[in-house]
C-alpha cells in the first residue's frame, strides 16, 4: 500500500479539522498555510469529503468547513479508501475491491498477501483521527 497525494492531504486537513472540533468552522485558508497545500486541490478533496458526508460546509463571512461525523468516529482507513481503493497489496486479497489478479494461481503468495492486508486494515480500522490529535 502505497498513500497518495490526495490520502496525504485529506488525512492532514481532517487532523486539522479534528483540532478544532466544536470550535466551529474553519477557513480553507488555514488549513492551506499549514500544511502548504493549494486551495484550489484541497477544494476539489473537500467536495469528496462532503459529498461522501465526512465534512460540512457553511458559506458567508463565518462559514468554513468543519468535521461531518465526530473525530472519534473516522478511521484512516475509511479515508485512505474513500481516496485510494484497497488498502490490500493485491485486489485478489482486498475484501472491497476484490478483483482477479494473477497471483491467485499461487494460493501460498496469495496467503502472505492475506495476512498483510489483515495487518494493515486491522491497524488502520483500530485509529481514528481522535487518536492523532
Amino acid at each position: 500500500m502505497k498513500l497518495s497525494t490526495k490520502s496525504e492531504y485529506s488525512l492532514l486537513a481532517l487532523i486539522y479539522l479534528a483540532r478544532h472540533e466544536g470550535g466551529g468552522y474553519v477557513k480553507i485558508q488555514d488549513i492551506c498555510d499549514t500544511y502548504g497545500s493549494s486551495k484550489k486541490y484541497l477544494e476539489m478533496l473537500f467536495s469528496v469529503l462532503r459529498q461522501s458526508r465526512y465534512i460540512k460546509t457553511k458559506r458567508g463571512a463565518e462559514g468554513g468547513y468543519c468535521l461531518a461525523k465526530k473525530a472519534s468516529e473516522i478511521s484512516l482507513a475509511e479515508i485512505i479508501r474513500l481516496m485510494d481503493g484497497a488498502l490490500a497489496p493485491t485486489e485478489s486479497v482486498s475484501r472491497y475491491f476484490y478483483s482477479d489478479t494473477p497471483i491467485q494461481q499461487e494460493e501460498k503468495v496469495l496467503a502472505v498477501f492475506e495476512d498483510i492486508r489483515n495487518i494493515i486494515a486491522e491497524k488502520m480500522e483500530s485509529i481514528h483521527l481522535s487518536d492523532l490529535i
